[in-house]
């Protein structure tokens, strides 16, 4: 995985849980925030931690906040400070910028700054729960589309045959992305077309919803 640098503007919890998962998937991160504290627990896990104004441009400046390639604002429920926080990294350079919003009427206003990317944490988190909820075996509800999930599929009837024998693209619009042996814990992605399943095999499956409704494997 490539190592890349990024920068998060405010470290509450939405920030300082983006950033840790960040540094897990090892990539390096800046920290921000005008809270002492909040930065005192950032700095035990991320590459740097900053106390500073992010609504002072000069800091950002100083800081190298413009020369980041990708950075993150999460300013909590401050539309101003994230709006100007926008502002002044467009305008010190930074290349990818990504908010956090509230609204809307929010994003409209990010835009128009020139916010690269908006997102609404709670919203996504509550269609992902709800998609959880509503389709029993699914793993994701993917953002590629209306209506495309990723969903496990246990193998009943399908025991025997193999992925080239099913021919699932075609006969159901979908596609296995991985398996995982009925007693084996982990999946193996790009699975063999030739390899017979197994009774109690489980298939990770990608398709529209309509299409994996009712679906027997």
């Amino acid at each position: 995985m490539a190592r890349k640098e990024f920068g998060v503007v405010g470290l509450g919890k939405f920030g300082l849980s983006l950033a840790r998962s960040l540094m897990a998937h090892g990539q390096q991160v800046v920290g921000l925030d005008s809270d002492p504290e909040k930065v005192k627990a950032a700095a035990e896990t991320l590459t740097h931690a900053y106390q500073a104004e992010a609504v002072d441009k000069t800091a950002l400046q100083q800081l190298g906040f413009g020369e980041l390639p990708e950075v993150i604002v999460s300013t909590g429920h401050s539309m101003e400070a994230s709006i100007l926080v926008t502002l002044f990294l467009k305008e010190l350079g930074c290349r990818s910028v990504t908010v956090k919003a509230i609204s809307h009427d929010h994003e409209k206003v990010l835009r128009k700054v020139g916010a690269d990317s908006v997102i609404f944490p709670e919203r996504y988190a509550a269609e992902q729960l709800a998609a959880k909820l509503a389709v029993p075996g699914l793993i994701d509800y993917l953002p590629l589309g209306t209506n495309v999930i990723l969903k496990e599929l246990v193998v009943d009837k399908w025991a025997g045959k193999n992925l080239r024998e099913l021919n699932l693209t075609n006969a159901y619009g979908i596609q296995v992305v991985a398996v995982r042996a009925a007693d084996e814990q982990h999946f193996v992605f790009v699975p063999k077309a030739d390899a017979a399943l197994q009774q109690g095999d489980t298939l990770a499956v990608i398709g529209r919803g309509e299409s994996l409704e009712g679906l027997v494997s």
